[in-house]
């Protein structure tokens, strides 16, 4: 562990620097509008002209949204950034800046925090995102971490949940579900040398067998190191394409009843176009892919007239059109056979899972 927290502050500071190819021998120059970082009592940011400023808090707590027999702490800091990088994406904005607050126990070794900022700090170098202060404290409980990010979008230009109209189409990234097949099979995947740009080594491949073995490293991937969609959120905020814009985090179902509750309308989807994970029965996969979470794709909408504009692929991302937005509310699911059926959110809730 650290000595005191003057000694991570440093350690912080000169991670800060090297992780930016500065030197610690160099004056703490700080990058862009960021007027004053790591080692004052608050951080400095200036606010581009005709920029606005976006501001997102995601709590990551221990056995809440990680299990420290299961996810390496270097998949742990990923995740954790991972999700605020995400909320900025589904405003159509650019991430800036981190804040990070961590509190440990006592008896955490060194380098698992170590591999824990290096799994932030590898992410936010990809998305040139400067970690610019925090706070931290060992306490008797649990790990918690709370990671703020601030981004900016040009004024008039950010994407809410709010502006969906009946007619517009419903469009996701990705495939949904496979984040939380990973989570399912992490108790088989054995030692987890991994890094979070390559596949998973050291698998006990005897478990699995061909042709479905990549597809499960694929799902642990996404699970460990989801991939935030910053560049296709900026693009469908560039271009003017989507009515509504969010993130899947909690689950299809869940998420697309929150966007509809915002924009006061409903939703039907077709079964058939949902992108589910694959490897599994069609049932399975549905489920997984309605309800799954921590996918962290972007889920929006469209109008009619757009809707063509909207590649089949966004830098070897498959874009999804899977449903329409209705005027009578609440969420509707044609089946395989043609059927209607009413489609209750079960994602994840917190509040609900509690009870």
């Amino acid at each position: 562990m650290f000595e005191n927290e003057t000694e991570f502050v440093r350690w912080l500071q000169r991670l800060t620097l090297r992780r930016e190819g500065r030197s610690a021998a160099r004056p703490y120059k700080t990058p862009g509008h960021l007027k004053l970082g790591i080692g004052d009592d608050a951080a400095l940011v200036e606010v581009a002209r005709g920029q606005e400023l976006i501001l997102t808090t995601d709590m990551t707590i221990e056995d809440v949204h990680f299990r420290r027999r299961l996810h390496p702490p270097r998949a742990v800091g990923h995740r954790a950034l991972a999700r605020a990088l995400s909320d900025i994406a589904a405003m159509g904005g650019i991430p800036r800046f981190v804040l990070v607050s961590l509190a440990i126990t006592r008896g955490t070794e060194r380098s698992w925090v170590e591999e824990l900022y290096a799994g932030m700090f590898s992410l936010a170098r990809r998305f040139g995102v400067t970690t610019i202060g925090g706070d931290t404290a060992v306490i008797p409980g649990k790990t918690f971490l709370d990671v703020i990010v601030a981004g900016e979008v040009p004024r008039g230009r950010a994407l809410r949940r709010s502006g969906a109209r009946p007619g517009d189409q419903i469009f996701v990234s990705g495939r949904l579900g496979l984040s939380a097949w990973g989570l399912r099979l992490l108790p088989t995947a054995g030692r987890l040398a991994h890094s979070p740009t390559g596949t998973l080594s050291r698998l006990r491949r005897d478990r699995w067998r061909a042709p479905a073995t990549r597809t499960r490293e694929e799902a642990i991937q996404a699970h460990l190191y989801p991939e935030p969609q910053c560049a296709l959120g900026r693009f469908l905020s560039q271009r003017r394409l989507a009515s509504a814009l969010m993130d899947v985090s909690d689950g299809l179902s869940t998420d697309l009843a929150r966007l509809c509750e915002a924009s006061g309308v409903g939703a039907c989807l077709w079964v058939n176009r949902i992108p589910g994970p694959g490897a599994f029965d069609a049932a399975e996969s549905l489920t997984l892919a309605l309800h799954g979470g921590e996918d962290y794709q972007l889920l929006f909408t469209v109008p009619p007239h757009k809707a063509p504009r909207i590649p089949s692929t966004f830098r070897g991302l498959p874009l999804h059109r899977i449903g329409e937005i209705q005027k009578a509310k609440g969420l509707r699911l044609v089946g395989w056979d043609g059927k209607v059926r009413r489609l209750e959110p079960a994602g994840w809730d917190h509040f609900r899972k509690s009870q």
